[in-house]
């Protein structure tokens, strides 16, 4: 039976808020990770997974099933923490995250991890996988659709440009990509390390349909969500406008925290805040 969605907006940012939650105590016990990624993008994987995708956490592999695919693998505690709210496996699970033999990798791996799509990590290959899911989707006349988060780090790679103008080309309408536009990247502010923008003129220019939104309005990525499946003939850029670190005073906006674990003390004051939203 196909998981029960919802498009309750209060019980979206409610997983939201667990998936945050999560998030931080799955890195804090890690010792290592991305936090702010993984923040940044949970109203967006939030939406997905609870209130757009069709799926089956007792059943995988159901051929019937949306695709998602984290391009920008590192930020995959999210994902991580999403499949466990909705029942894929069990919550204890993640506080098992880059452990040795864990099937919770600090990049997704498919081989221990089934009920992951692929394997991602190396930046801008993640949107090549979904093109090609997208491309069999059409050959197979099949009902399913094709979601895929990249960064806004990541979209300095040319892999990404490639898969988006093959994407154009072959009008994939099965096709959406969400970037998370958190405006931070390991090295720096995406702006000082390699500016990507005009972001809606480049995509536009290879035959996508853009739509603009805040990252963090439920209601936005809700509608953005359903104007992508009603688009007809292109594929779907959305591209979402999110904080860095989002939910965490000391981790907003600051790059550093692109890649490194809270301590025990900075875990107990995030989850504070992050239960008090």
């Amino acid at each position: 039976m196909a998981f029960q969605l919802t498009r309750n907006i209060e019980t979206l940012q409610s997983h939201a808020r667990a998936i945050r939650i999560h998030a931080v105590k799955m890195l804090t016990a890690a010792g290592s990770g991305h936090p702010g990624g993984s923040l940044s993008a949970a109203d967006l994987v939030a939406a997905l997974l609870f209130g757009v995708m069709r799926h089956d956490p007792h059943n995988p592999q159901w051929p019937g099933r949306d695709r998602f695919i984290m391009s920008k693998g590192h930020c995959i505690p999210a994902w991580y923490a999403a499949l466990a709210l909705a029942g894929y496996f069990d919550e204890s699970h993640l506080l098992t995250l880059r452990r040795l033999g864990s099937p919770l990798q600090g990049h997704p791996d498919r081989v221990r991890l089934p009920a992951l799509e692929a394997s991602t990590g190396s930046l801008g290959q993640g949107l090549s996988i979904a093109l090609g899911m997208a491309l069999a989707a059409k050959l197979d006349q099949a009902a399913w659709r094709v979601y895929c988060m990249i960064g806004d780090g990541e979209s300095q790679e040319g892999q990404i440009w490639e898969a988006a103008m093959a994407a154009g080309k072959f009008g994939l309408d099965n096709l959406t990509v969400i970037l998370d536009n958190n405006n931070g990247q390991i090295d720096g502010y995406v702006e000082d390390v390699m500016p990507i923008s005009p972001i809606d003129a480049k995509w536009r220019a290879f035959n996508w349909n853009v739509v603009s939104i805040d990252g963090h309005d439920m209601e936005q990525i809700l509608q953005a969500l359903d104007e992508a499946r009603a688009m007809k003939g292109r594929p779907t850029l959305i591209w979402a406008k999110t904080v860095k670190g989002k939910g965490v005073s000391f981790m907003e906006n600051d790059v550093s925290w692109h890649g490194k674990a809270p301590t025990r003390e900075q875990m107990d004051q995030a989850v504070r805040e992050l239960a008090a939203v």
